[in-house]
């Protein structure tokens, strides 16, 4: 077992990783003086991951299996996991996104006791025709309720239109169909593939120690062998599928989703995640001219928002919100960002979005919950969480412009869900 100690004076911080004997990596961030403590365990698997290389061969299985698996696992012989936390008084739960699948408690008390039940709970899958088929009426029923949201509609029809063939156009629970295939074979194919511990991470922050995480780990823990996994994804074009995409829904006020949709290659490095950040605020913030120009036009309100958006083939910076008018809003803000990439940006405000960039990377610091998510996100992305930080306060103006480059207003959507 190895434990690397990375620490940073200018932030005051310090987090241990630990290369556990099982093969499950391991991040703690001990908070001296918190009540709470908070711990996810998480996987690279998602429902972009449906089709993927073994070393038996190529294997493809079907949409929404990442969170039918995701539900399955709070299921054993010995009963629920929920009802197992509900006695140590931790607050559980867990969620399947585009690339990944995590598992996740805070408690302030019996922090031991529930974290073996986390451990217990992702490493005791227990899968029968019996209890598979039950799940499908209970997901069927949550896939129908996403359906009748306008905000999953909007953001669905928005990835269907920038996004010719890749699966982070798919719904993350599949659809009634996909997920009548699913079966304990396939969940147990996905399950031994890609939650072996070699290939998971867990991320602990607050009111702990190093030793009180490895004396559970090292209990409930026991060594495994190396599963290679590959993620395999539909070649996808550069350019975006279709410009607009409109339905029509019970909603008071339109809703819109745009989507600039960006090279793909690889994944943005700690620098060039800074230097977007402090962009997407500079050219979107509240104190923005942009949105002060927006908000004066009556054209959006307080639920707009802004995003950066990647994961394994696919990357875009989104915008989102209610308008009256959602075509005029995608007129300007591409109108800003062409205007900023012809002309620059003033020096004074680019130093301001640093620093209120910055300033927001540090109050995420009192949180053990975002803490623990960023370390969690960081080391499936490959980034360094302190690395980060340094790059934000090293940005400069030049390297903004290159990285502002990459983003072309041709290359966008605008999806829009309104009422008749």
């Amino acid at each position: 077992m190895q434990i690397k100690e990375y620490k940073s004076e200018k932030l005051r911080e310090k987090y241990f990783e630990i290369e556990h004997s099982s093969g499950l990596r391991i991040f703690v961030l001990p908070k001296e003086g918190y009540r709470s403590t908070y711990a996810i365990i998480g996987t690279p698997f998602g429902s972009i991951n449906t089709e993927f290389n073994l070393k038996e061969g190529k294997v493809r299985v079907p949409d929404g299996i990442a969170h039918y698996l995701e539900h399955k696992l709070f299921e054993s012989e010995d009963g629920d996991a929920f009802m197992k936390y509900s006695e140590t008084g931790a607050n559980a739960n867990a969620y399947t996104s585009f690339d990944k699948t995590c598992y996740l408690f805070s408690c302030t008390e019996q922090f031991e006791k529930s974290l073996s039940i986390l451990l217990e709970l992702v490493t005791s899958p227990y899968f029968t025709e019996e209890t598979v088929a039950k799940e499908q009426g209970i997901i069927g029923q949550e896939i129908k309720m996403y359906e009748d949201s306008p905000e999953w509609r909007v953001l669905f029809n928005l990835l269907g239109g920038m996004y010719h063939s890749h699966p982070v156009k798919v719904d993350i629970a599949g659809s009634v169909e996909s997920i009548a295939e699913i079966t304990p074979e396939s969940l147990y194919t996905c399950y031994n593939s890609y939650y072996s511990l070699n290939n998971m991470a867990l991320s602990v922050v607050g009111n702990v120690t190093i030793e009180d995480v490895l004396k559970v780990c090292d209990k409930y823990l026991k060594k495994q062998e190396s599963v290679e996994v590959e993620s395999l994804f539909p070649e996808e074009p550069y350019e975006i599928k279709e410009k607009y995409v409109e339905q029509i829904f019970p909603v008071a006020v339109p809703i819109f989703n745009m989507g600039f949709k960006l090279k793909a290659d690889r994944l943005h490095s700690e620098e060039e995640l800074a230097h977007l950040d402090i962009l997407l605020f500079m050219l979107a913030s509240s104190t923005s001219p942009m949105y002060r120009e927006l908000m004066d036009k009556g054209l959006i309100n307080s639920t707009f928002s802004y995003e950066m958006f990647e994961g394994g083939g696919y990357s875009a910076i989104l915008f989102s919100g209610e308008s009256r008018d959602p075509e005029k809003v995608a007129e300007i803000v591409c109108k800003y960002i062409d205007k900023a990439k012809a002309e620059g940006f003033d020096e004074k405000d680019f130093e301001d979005s640093q620093k209120a960039t910055y300033g927001d990377a540090l109050s995420s610091l009192n949180s053990v919950e975002t803490i623990a998510n960023m370390m969690e996100d960081f080391y499936f992305s490959k980034r360094k969480v302190f690395d980060y930080y340094d790059a934000i306060g090293n940005a400069s103006m030049d390297k903004a412009k290159l990285i502002l480059n990459e983003i072309d207003t041709d290359n966008c959507t605008l999806s829009v869900v309104k009422g008749e």
